[in-house]
């Protein structure tokens, strides 16, 4: 039998600590937003950056505030409060590694921040050598990795001790999910703290003269496509296991959900390759297994797809619906806690096919290093991951602070994910077009393929523009919301919705608990896939100035 015993509130001491990641994920989205509003309108032609501000510096700010700041302190705060609220107070030494983990995070966010600022790491988000950054930004970074991890380690000590304490059992299903998330953390940042300290850091020290940056890239796209899987995984927990309770129903199955993020585990690491199959030094044979091991992620994405709606077909069937989607009407649409959520829910299905574009080698030929793929990632972390977050936000800053979602911020809140939507809809969608015309990414507004062409993509980069300027209006709403929640909110108690399974007596097979199984199957997945492809790539490398191989 599932357990469903939790803590009725998180304790206020662990609710401090997840409130500080908080305060930091919503300070960079002000900051990645204003970067994001200025790069649009950089990109319509209409507008120049002032002060001597560069348009790589701004995109640089975007990516990385955004796309590494703001979704790694948002994760590791709520994975620290689903474990307090399902597996029991934090202790003593859990709560320490947390804050530790917390403020090495925070020191490394300012030191890359600042160079980044100082237009001393104009690197962009995939810091692509042979650009070169600063030291400082690279220790920076490096601090970011290693504090994440120290502070996963009060998630995985959180659940060692659950596991100690009910030999046997199945963990609750949120403490589980969150264990898994951080285990593909952990295993994915070891390729890119492993290109900083041995490759990066040296060379932007000087110490070495040359990188292979080949190297550099894969052990970048061994990290860079689980990162998509780590932004992901919470909104789905949040799928799974929040909005049944918000909309008064059950989890259709504890067991498949369990089943779906060891999938995600297994096969979100192996398959860097597909974000390189334009590249030369990597044998088909290895882009084309990868390209496999890809696609098997889809499984656990249409596992998820059909739990969520059965839960909500279940749940409307309960109320008395009838017909393939008499349910639908019987949702609660006018609670920001569920509508915001489900736009990003929708927002996934076009996301989905498009990464399967992405991930497809003829296909990506069309799109590759066109704005169709920034688009795409707009759509997964911009749209279905963030609008998932601020729906999390919704109840749980109150909930951690001790105050109510009131019916005014909720209406508010509503609008905000509407806007959100709106702004996303004429962004993305212009991203996706002008992508298809061979509009590139990752460049400011220019002459790009010719004067005619660059014409052509203007009505697009225009509405870009006004998507942009759209979400920009929504990220302030989100700002308000968010501090209205945090200190002005009437005092009382929000609940932290936790659903409970359909099925009460389903007990989720003991092997899901088997880590030396799970994590030695993931080991011998990712050797199998870049073994060879590193000897090779080490092998033929070319040779640097001094006269010898870089790694």
């Amino acid at each position: 039998m599932v357990s469903t015993k939790t803590n009725s509130v998180v304790d206020r001491r662990d609710g401090r600590l997840a409130m500080a990641h908080f305060y930091v994920a919503f300070i960079a989205l002000a900051v990645g937003g204003l970067a994001g509003l200025l790069q649009v309108l950089v990109r319509s032609g209409k507008f120049e950056l002032p002060w001597g501000i560069g348009y790589y510096q701004v995109l640089t700010v975007h990516g990385v505030v955004l796309g590494l700041v703001l979704t790694t302190f948002f994760i590791m705060g709520f994975q620290l409060s689903v474990v307090s609220k399902t597996s029991g107070t934090l202790t003593n030494k859990q709560r320490i590694t947390g804050w530790a983990g917390f403020w090495i995070m925070t020191v490394g966010t300012v030191m890359a921040a600042v160079m980044i600022l100082l237009n001393e790491a104009s690197v962009l988000y995939t810091f692509y050598a042979p650009l070169q950054a600063h030291a400082l930004y690279y220790l920076g970074l490096t601090l970011v990795i290693v504090g994440s991890w120290i502070d996963g380690a009060a998630i995985i000590l959180a659940y060692a001790r659950w596991r100690r304490t009910n030999p046997g059992k199945p963990s609750p299903l949120l403490t589980f999910m969150a264990l898994v998330n951080t285990l593909l953390w952990v295993v994915a940042t070891i390729g890119v703290a492993a290109t900083v300290l041995f490759q990066l850091l040296p060379w932007s020290l000087g110490l070495v003269d040359t990188v292979n940056v080949l190297i550099s890239r894969t052990l970048f796209w061994y990290f860079g496509h689980p990162l998509v899987y780590f932004w992901l995984l919470p909104a789905y927990m949040a799928w799974y296991v929040v909005i049944p309770k918000v909309i008064g129903g059950k989890i259709f199955s504890d067991s498949l959900a369990r089943l779906s993020f060891i999938l995600f585990l297994l096969f979100s690491i192996p398959v860097g390759f597909h974000h390189q199959l334009m590249e030369p030094g990597i044998d088909p044979a290895w882009k084309f297994l990868q390209v496999i091991l890809t696609f098997m992620v889809i499984i656990p994405s249409l596992m998820t797809a059909f739990s969520l709606f059965a839960t909500f077909e279940s749940f409307g069937r309960s109320k008395g619906s009838r017909g393939v989607f008499g349910w639908v009407k019987l949702l609660p649409w006018g609670d920001a806690r569920f509508i915001v959520p489900f736009i990003g829910m929708l927002a996934f299905i076009p996301a989905g096919a498009g990464g399967i574009i992405n991930a497809s080698h003829q296909m990506n030929q069309v799109v590759h290093n066109t704005i169709w793929v920034t688009g795409h990632f707009h759509l997964t972390v911009a749209t279905a991951v963030l609008l998932t977050f601020f729906g999390v936000s919704f109840w749980l800053v109150p909930h951690l602070t001790g105050r109510k979602l009131t019916k005014a911020i909720n209406k508010l809140a509503i609008i905000q994910g509407v806007l959100w939507a709106i702004g996303m809809t004429f962004m993305s969608g212009a991203m996706h077009a002008a992508g298809l015309l061979g509009a590139p990414r990752r460049s400011a507004f220019s002459e790009y393929g010719g004067a005619a062409q660059a014409a052509e993509w203007i009505p697009y980069q225009i509405a870009q523009a006004v998507g942009g300027s759209i979400l920009f209006l929504s990220i302030i709403l989100m700002l308000y919301i968010f501090i209205n929640l945090a200190f002005f909110a009437p005092k009382g108690e929000q609940e932290f919705p936790v659903g409970e399974a359909a099925q009460p007596q389903e007990r989720a097979p003991i092997v899901f608990e088997n880590w030396k199984l799970w994590l030695g199957i993931t080991v011998l997945l990712i050797l199998f896939a870049y073994t060879i492809p590193f000897i090779d790539m080490i092998q033929n490398a070319p040779v640097g100035s001094k006269g010898y191989k870089f790694f």
